[in-house]
């Protein structure tokens, strides 16, 4: 009845180690296969709310009864991909733009004038009455109707 040998418990300790181990990384395997599924649940949620915005406001089919207008303007460039050699096009053609910018002389005599000149003749004239906002928090008042008829209506149903 003494103690059972050294070598029998050490080996017995490093199994109980051993399995300590390979539980923690069952346990860690499994959270992180959780947690990506629970990712991909809530990005699929997500994107199904956005769609349903943007069917929300899909004003597609008002266009028939629109009046048409003449497509002077030029389209839109399809679909422009930002990749490594456009993106190191753009970084090129838009720092020699702005060294072009920063060597005029109305620049560098006032560089804010010059930049409000700018401004003022690419971006499209907005209409005063347009940013003007009601006095009651841009809410239309609603015109209230008598309660008195004016003549005898008939009720058809």
């Amino acid at each position: 009845m003494g103690k059972p040998s050294s070598r029998s418990e050490s080996s017995t300790k490093a199994d109980r180690k051993f399995e300590k181990k390979l539980e923690f990384y069952a346990k860690v395997r499994d959270t992180v296969a959780t947690l990506t599924t629970q990712k991909t649940i809530a990005k699929k949620k997500k994107l199904r709310s956005r769609q349903k915005k943007l069917k929300a406001y899909d004003l597609s089919s008002l266009s028939e009864f629109l009046p048409e207008f003449k497509k002077s303007q030029q389209p839109p460039p399809a679909e422009f991909k930002l990749n490594c050699k456009s993106r190191q096009k753009l970084i090129l053609k838009e720092a020699k733009q702005l060294s072009t910018v920063l060597k005029h002389s109305s620049f560098q005599s006032d560089p804010l004038a010059s930049i409000h000149q700018h401004l003022e003749s690419t971006q499209p004239v907005i209409d005063e009455k347009q940013k003007k906002k009601n006095k009651n928090g841009g809410k239309k008042k609603k015109d209230k109707k008598t309660k008195s008829s004016t003549g005898p209506e008939s009720m058809d149903m």
